[in-house]
């Protein structure tokens, strides 16, 4: 419906009001364009990560151990590395290389964080609470402020951004994207 949309013009120097059919909306445009910024991080970051020493034995369960070898791309994506012994009958896991971001190191803390959320969320991404705290200030800083001035023609890309976001209601920050004002076949 977003595509739809036709932009009616900036209000504040922060907010885009628009209209679908009879209804009017108001688009926060730094909330809009953070949350289009951070669910791009989320998706598509590849987080570097430093080679340890000594590989480093997980003491893991089963159940666990698995959910890492059924993910193991989406751990690379996140900076872990492993390796596998495919002859240990149990704990056949050893962390090769842990994740760096922005100076932070991330550990088996954030391994676990994952297993958790991958046995409530099987197959989709999942980034360690972190690295999402990270990404959504790095989202935030690179985004369009508050007080600047947009063309029709940025406006119209924000409110197809909305629309291109899996959960596009709020900002990572909490702040409400856009809000239905009126429906103006009810006045």
């Amino acid at each position: 419906m977003f595509e739809r949309m036709h932009v009616i013009g900036q209000f504040n120097l922060g907010f885009i009001i628009t209209r679908l059919d009879t209804d009017i909306f108001i688009i926060d445009q730094h909330a809009t364009d953070e949350k289009y910024n951070y669910e791009r991080l989320q998706r598509e970051a590849v987080i570097d990560h430093q080679k340890l020493i000594q590989p480093k034995l997980l003491e893991l369960t089963a159940v666990s151990e698995n959910i890492i070898l059924d993910n193991l791309e989406m751990f690379r994506m996140n900076g872990f590395h492993f390796h596998i012994d495919h002859n240990a009958p149990t704990q056949r896991l050893r962390l090769t290389s842990q994740p760096v971001y922005r100076g932070v190191k991330l550990g088996t803390d954030e391994i676990d964080e994952m297993v958790f959320l991958l046995s409530d969320n099987p197959g989709e991404m999942v980034r360690p609470s972190k690295l999402s705290q990270m990404f959504a200030s790095k989202a935030c800083r690179g985004s369009v402020m508050i007080g600047k001035a947009l063309s029709r023609t940025e406006m119209k890309k924000l409110v197809v951004h909305i629309g291109l976001q899996n959960q596009p209601w709020n900002c990572p920050h909490g702040r409400p994207t856009f809000r239905h004002l009126v429906d103006l076949s009810l006045l």
